[in-house]
C-alpha cells in the first residue's frame, strides 16, 4: 500500500485512469460481441450455437463474482485489476490462433472473469472514494465511458476485411496500455469490518446488503435484461416482422447514443432530487417508449426516436443502481454490494435473451417490446414499494476525494 509516490493517486488523476480502464474494457467487450460472431457465422455454426458462445462471456462474470470480494479486501484494487487485464489480454491474442467453437467458449469465459475483475475494482474504487455529493457525476463518468467503449467497439468488425488479427491485436494493446496506467497508481484498499467496528460474516454482509439495498439491484437487472435482449432476439424479431439488417444496424446504436447523451446530466440530477426519484421516473417512461413502439412499428422514423428516447430513459440504469447502491449502505459493504451488483447484472443478462425468445414464439408481433416494457414496468412497481432504511454516512476518505 506504500508502493509509487502519494502524488499519484491524486484525486483527478486516479479517477481519469480509472474511467480510461472502464473504456477499454467496455472496448473489447463491444468489439467481441458482434467480431465473433460474425466469424462463427462466416464458419458456418448454427444461430443457436453462436448465441450459446456469446453467453459464456456472461458465464465468466457469474462464475467470478463470488470470489472477487476476498481478493480486493485482502491485496487491494490494483492487483485485481492488474490480473483481471492480464487474463483479458492473453485471452485476446489467443482468439485468432484457433477458430475452433469450444476453445473460444472457453477463452470467452475467461475474458468474462477478467473484465468482471476490471469493472468491480474499479466499481468499487470509484464508489468509495466519492462523496455523496459527487457520487452521481463521478459514477456517470463511468457509465459514459464504458458506453463510449462499448459503442465503438463494434466498428473494429470492419477491421476484418484487412487482417483477421488486426482487431484483436488492437484491442489487447489498449488493454496493455490500461496496465501500464495502473502499475503508476498507489494501491488502495477498501474499508474493512474492523475499521467500522461491524465484524459479520460473508453470508450476513449479504444478508445485510440486500436487507438494506434490494430495489438497488434491479436496475442493474433490468439493463443486463434489456441490452441482452436487444443484442440477442431483437435482430431475430425484426427479420421475422420484415424489418431489414441495415434498419436494426442503424436502431440499436440509436439506443446506445439516447444513453450516452443523458448519462451524465441524469446522474448530475440525481445528485440533487435523489436517486429513487429519477429511477421511478426513468422505468415508467422507459416502459411507454417501449409499448409505444408496438404502434408505431411502421414508421422507421417514430421507431428511430423512440429508440433514442428509451435509450436517454434506460440507458444509465447501470450506473444509477451503483450510486444509489453507495447511497444505501456502508462503505465497508460496499464490495459485497457490488458483487451483488455484478451477480443481478448477469442474471438479468441471461433471463432476458431467454424471455424474449419466448414471448416471439408466443406473440405475432410486439412481442421484444413487450418483453422488455413489462420488465420495466415490474421495475417501477417494485421501486414504489421499496423504503429506505438507512443511509450511508460518508467516510473520511471519501470526504477528501473529489
Amino acid at each position: 500500500m506504500t508502493e509509487g509516490k502519494a502524488a499519484e493517486n491524486r484525486p483527478l488523476y486516479r479517477l481519469i485512469v480509472l474511467i480510461i480502464m472502464v473504456a477499454i474494457a467496455g472496448f473489447a467487450q463491444g468489439m467481441l460481441l458482434p467480431l465473433l460472431a460474425i466469424m462463427l457465422e462466416d464458419a458456418g455454426v448454427s444461430s443457436s450455437l453462436n448465441g450459446l458462445n456469446a453467453a459464456a462471456l456472461y458465464v465468466g462474470v457469474l462464475l467470478a463474482s463470488p470470489f472477487i470480494e476476498h481478493p480486493v479486501r485482502k491485496y487491494g484494487y490494483k492487483p485485481v485489476i492488474t490480473i483481471g487485464l492480464v487474463l483479458m489480454i492473453t485471452s485476446l491474442l489467443l482468439l485468432p490462433l484457433w477458430q475452433a467453437f469450444w476453445f473460444w467458449f472457453v477463452l470467452r469465459i475467461i475474458i468474462g472473469i477478467g473484465d468482471n475483475m476490471v469493472h468491480f475494482a474499479t466499481q468499487v474504487w470509484i464508489t468509495t472514494t466519492s462523496t455523496p455529493k459527487n457520487r452521481g457525476r463521478n459514477i456517470s463518468l463511468y457509465g459514459l465511458a464504458f458506453g463510449l467503449g462499448f459503442g465503438v467497439g463494434p466498428f473494429m468488425t470492419r477491421l476484418l476485411s484487412i487482417n483477421e488479427w488486426l482487431p484483436f491485436l488492437l484491442s489487447a494493446g489498449l488493454s496493455m496500455l490500461a496496465w501500464l496506467l495502473i502499475l503508476q497508481m498507489r494501491n488502495e484498499f477498501p474499508a474493512t469490518d474492523m475499521e467500522t467496528g461491524s465484524q459479520l460474516s460473508t453470508w450476513k454482509r449479504y444478508k445485510e446488503v440486500f436487507k438494506l439495498a434490494w430495489f438497488a439491484f434491479l436496475p442493474a437487472f433490468g439493463y443486463g435484461f434489456l441490452e441482452a435482449s436487444l443484442h440477442g432476439n431483437y435482430p431475430v424479431y425484426a427479420l421475422r416482422s420484415g424489418m431489414t439488417i441495415e434498419l436494426v444496424s442503424i436502431l440499436l446504436p440509436a439506443f446506445v447514443i439516447g444513453g450516452l447523451i443523458t448519462q451524465l446530466p441524469l446522474g448530475l440530477l440525481s445528485d440533487r432530487v435523489g436517486r429513487k426519484k429519477i429511477l421511478l421516473f426513468l422505468s415508467s417512461f422507459g416502459a411507454l417508449c417501449f409499448f409505444a413502439m408496438i404502434a408505431f412499428e411502421s414508421s422507421t422514423t417514430i421507431l428511430f426516436i423512440l429508440f433514442i428516447l428509451a435509450g436517454g430513459f434506460v440507458g444509465s440504469f447501470f450506473s444509477l443502481g451503483v450510486m444509489y447502491l453507495a447511497d444505501l449502505i456502508p462503505t465497508h459493504l460496499l464490495p459485497t454490494g457490488n458483487v451483488m451488483m455484478a451477480i443481478s447484472f448477469g442474471v438479468g443478462s441471461m433471463i432476458g435473451p431467454l424471455v424474449g425468445g419466448i414471448f416471439i414464439d408466443i406473440f405475432e408481433s410486439g412481442s421484444i417490446y413487450y418483453s422488455i416494457g413489462g420488465m420495466l414496468v415490474f421495475i417501477f412497481i417494485t421501486g414504489i414499494t421499496f423504503k429506505n432504511k438507512q443511509a450511508s454516512p460518508p467516510t473520511k476518505a471519501a470526504t477528501e476525494n473529489i
